[in-house]
């Protein structure tokens, strides 16, 4: 069972993503600055592969060879022709790529890349199926022999010197004494050549810390950024006004300096830039995927705007000072100005990173978002397809509830995540004292309310929320978020925003309630019982928040274990609808105040007590969720693929180019990404991968000998 999991089926669903109308509607203009920003997202989106295992460069460099040389009908063909049969073809890959066209023209490079990544790619050794750090896992943020004991003391480096992790990678060398020598590598355009009047120069040298040394430099995914940087400079030419030309100035700056200070600077015009009818953002963005939950993900999106939608969120903003109130922490705890936000839904042209979410809310630096705003965005065209659900293949829900749930789960999910953007991650205050030694709270008069006592702890100068909670830091804040969306989905006037009154409205709170509880459940499949740990964020809120929901008793919410139809384990949840007020408010009142409380005060002991004691995962009755889990990867979905869309530009008129939902149309969208310059992306990522592949050797060949 423990391997299932990890195990995809050859009919994996597949959706394509449609902006073929607000691609429609755009300028001349507003389609080549489109264009150029969804190119700098795509060229940027590879470093994703060198951020996530040694392998992953080696993989995308084969399959990228073997579908430039034959489309996927005509290797399909080939295949046939050449003795395979149709399951064959689906599964005996090696057989497939040594007997290509791309393995007849190049057979050296073709084998060389298959030996390198064939075993590793297949292996379900257990350090090797999940990210983490040291023996828990793999990820190439980190050298293979650092521990989570090295990654502790690398933010605390890096705390001391006011630099950020979220552009880093970290790489430990061990000398023949047994002493650790640690590179702090940022990623830039620049390398070691000397950079005029730049803010990173003085940072770029060595250090001693506690006894260690570190070295701080740059360079990291250099031609890879080059490439962003060139688009961006292309895009800045078509900008809507100056504060779009600015913001890209800066990006251009942060990525070819290596600087995070550059990068919130353009993320301060990026704020400014209210209402923009292309909207995107590009750079180092979110941690969810460093086992220690402060190294950004590369990430950049291209978006239209959808009117309709955006017109009922702005209105969500024009009443969230007055919602805000309705939260349950004292009015201390929150920010001492509501910074009206941009709240738009939008149609995602270009999403490049490792998924796509539904919501985001953005930037996620906490000094911007507490003094300076933030923006929210809800993806509407991802929500269609992502969360279309056939009424055959719904899980774990009682038979009277599956048809309600189809009809309202879109609605309440609309709902939920503009609330979970908005008011979820847009609410809250955090307790600082800067360098000066003045705090942003009343010291005298400020009183917790969990404790009846003054403040104890906040953050110092330097100190982050991201840096400060690490490991928990991600989920935690994806737990208060989705909480405050179940909390103001009872508020009626949230409701009407979006249309819903009587019967309506409240079938839409109930199936809200329900897809969270039922998401909780799912949220399972994330969480390893050999490493004791959650594998991804949202999942492992979810699964709090279910946890909370059952504590909270009376019936609230139940998960009765079954037999299916087909004779093997299942399960049904059920979810007291007449209890959501009276039993399930009061609880998650109870539980957000708390979160709010330790998060506002930086009180990580508390935090991660209370926290990482709901996410425990045991088989302790009634629940016993280690075997509710065996059950849950016995009946999972697995998660759509999404085709999108690109932009291909022909004189000065940019094409939209769509693909059909299919493996095929996967591939054909991401062969004709690159047109012109596929062969020179696949020997830059070798390069790079090939370059550092001696910080992820086995044991006996790590880095000067450790493991």
């Amino acid at each position: 069972m423990a391997d299932t999991q990890y195990i995809l089926p050859n009919d994996i669903g597949v959706s394509s993503l449609d902006c073929r109308e607000a691609f429609r509607l755009l300028s001349p203009t507003e389609r080549l600055y489109a264009h150029h920003l969804s190119r700098a997202a795509w060229y940027g989106g590879l470093a994703v592969l060198l951020q996530t295992s040694p392998e992953a460069p080696y993989i995308y460099a084969l399959l990228s060879r073997l579908f430039r040389a034959q489309d996927p009908d005509q290797l399909r063909q080939h295949a046939l022709a050449e003795g395979l049969t149709e399951e064959e073809y689906q599964e005996k890959l090696e057989q497939v790529i040594l007997g290509s066209e791309a393995a007849q023209q190049h057979p050296e490079e073709v084998r060389g890349l298959w030996q390198t990544c064939g075993e590793l790619m297949y292996s379900l050794e257990p350090r090797l199926r999940h990210l983490g750090l040291g023996k828990e896992g793999i990820t190439t943020y980190f050298s293979g022999n650092c521990t989570m004991e090295d990654a502790k003391l690398a933010q605390d480096f890096l705390d001391s010197q006011n630099l950020s992790a979220y552009n880093t990678r970290l790489f430990k060398e061990v000398n023949g004494e047994g002493k650790p020598h640690y590179e702090v590598r940022l990623a830039s355009v620049l390398g070691s050549e000397p950079s005029l009047d730049s803010e990173m120069t003085s940072k770029l040298k060595s250090y001693e810390f506690r006894g260690s040394p570190f070295q701080v430099t740059r360079g990291d995914y250099a031609p890879i950024l080059q490439k962003v940087v060139e688009q961006l400079e292309k895009a800045k030419v078509y900008a809507a006004n100056s504060h779009q030309g600015q913001m890209l100035a800066q990006y251009i700056e942060s990525f070819t300096q290596g600087s995070i200070e550059a990068h919130k600077r353009g993320s301060r015009f990026w704020i400014q830039d209210k209402g923009p009818i292309v909207e995107s953002y590009i750079g180092f963005i979110e941690s969810y995927r460093d086992p220690f939950g402060s190294r950004g993900e590369f990430e950049g999106f291209v978006a239209v705007v959808n009117k309709a939608m955006s017109a009922k969120f702005e209105r969500l903003v024009a009443s969230a000072e007055q919602l805000l109130k309705e939260l349950p922490w004292p009015p201390a705890f929150e920010k001492d100005k509501f910074l009206t936000p941009d709240f738009t839904s939008l149609d995602v042209l270009t999403f490049a990173g490792s998924g796509i979410p539904a919501g985001i809310n953005i930037p996620n630096y906490d000094d911007l978002r507490q003094t300076e705003g933030f923006k929210n965005v809800s993806l509407g065209n991802v929500l269609a397809v992502a969360y279309a659900t056939q009424r055959e293949k719904l899980t774990f829900l009682e038979e009277d509830d599956k048809d309600l749930y189809i009809l309202w789960k879109g609605p309440s999910f609309d709902v939920q995540v503009g609330l979970h953007e908005l008011l979820g991650h847009g609410s809250g205050k955090l307790f600082v004292q800067d360098e000066k030694g003045a705090f942003n709270f009343d010291q005298e008069t400020v009183i917790n309310p969990e404790t009846g006592e003054q403040i104890q702890s906040w953050y110092r100068s330097g100190e982050t929320w991201d840096s400060k909670f690490s490991t928990i830091a991600s989920s935690y804040e994806e737990c208060r978020a989705e909480s405050v969306g179940l909390y103001l989905c009872l508020h009626p006037e949230v409701l009407e925003i979006f249309g819903f009154e009587g019967a309506d409205a409240e079938d839409v709170i109930y199936v809200n309630w329900l897809n969270m509880v039922r998401a909780g459940l799912l949220a399972l499949e994330f969480y390893t019982p050999e490493a004791s740990n959650w594998r991804q964020a949202h999942m492992q809120a979810r699964f709090v928040i279910l946890r909370v929901l059952l504590e909270a008793g009376e019936g609230l919410v139940t998960i009765t274990p079954t037999t299916g139809s087909d004779g093997r384990p299942d399960a049904r949840v059920r979810l007291d609808r007449s209890k959501i007020r009276s039993v399930g408010k009061p609880a998650l009142e109870r539980f957000l105040r708390r979160l709010q409380v330790l998060k506002s005060t930086g009180d990580v002991a508390a935090g991660r007590a209370l926290y990482e004691g709901y996410a425990a995962v045991t088989d302790a009755p009634p629940e016993c969720f280690l075997t509710l889990r065996d059950t849950v990867l016995l009946r999972k979905e697995s998660r759509k693929l999404i085709v999108q869309p690109n932009t291909r530009l022909e004189d000065s008129d940019v094409q939209l180019l769509e693909y059909e939902a299919s493996a095929a149309g996967l591939i054909r969208s991401f062969s004709e990404r690159f047109p012109e310059d596929g062969p020179e992306l696949e020997e830059i990522l070798t390069q790079l991968a090939t370059a550092d592949a001696r910080f992820w050797k086995g044991p006996s060949e790590a880095p000067s000998g450790q493991a």
